[in-house]
């Protein structure tokens, strides 16, 4: 018995070891870029206003840290949305609140290396229990519209 049980640990020791590519239930969604921060948010809030999305803020962590005597890496976050989506998705749990509007977060890592994250919004149905169709419908179309906004973004 002692031994089933020992054989049964290590292989979920080694299955959580070997890992998992598919990033199918990741809760952030990661684009590479080769623009810096600047560059690749001015690319963000233009395709945004282009689609007729709202936009709302740009928030520089960098220079907030900066004010108060810290120093980050760049590091931005821009706040958008879609006000039609949105609102169905609170209506769908009101809990939804919480996620939207929008956010992408542009940041450099100390090795020059700069990133575009957002939340997956397949993570949306999760954390805020939605089951119902018409709603599992938009998250699915906000996590292909998501995608489409953090690539045009990365392009040089």
């Amino acid at each position: 018995m002692k031994k089933l049980l020992l054989i049964g640990l290590m292989g979920l020791i080694a299955l959580s070891l070997v890992g998992c590519d598919n990033k199918k239930g990741a809760f952030l969604e990661t684009v590479e870029t080769q623009n810096d921060v600047p560059t690749a948010v001015n690319k963000l809030i233009a395709k945004i206003k282009e689609q007729k999305l709202t936009y709302f803020e740009t928030i520089d962590h960098s220079k907030n840290a900066k004010d108060v005597g810290l120093r980050l890496t760049p590091e931005t976050v821009v706040v958008f949305g879609n006000p039609n989506m949105g609102t169905v998705l609170m209506q769908c749990n009101p809990s939804m609140g919480l996620d939207l509007p929008l956010r992408m977060l542009f940041s450099t890592d100390y090795e020059g290396r700069t990133t575009i994250t957002y939340t997956n919004p397949e993570y949306w149905s999760l954390k805020h229990n939605i089951k119902e169709k018409k709603c599992l419908d938009i998250i699915n179309k906000a996590s292909i519209a998501l995608q489409d906004l953090a690539e045009a973004a990365a392009k040089k």
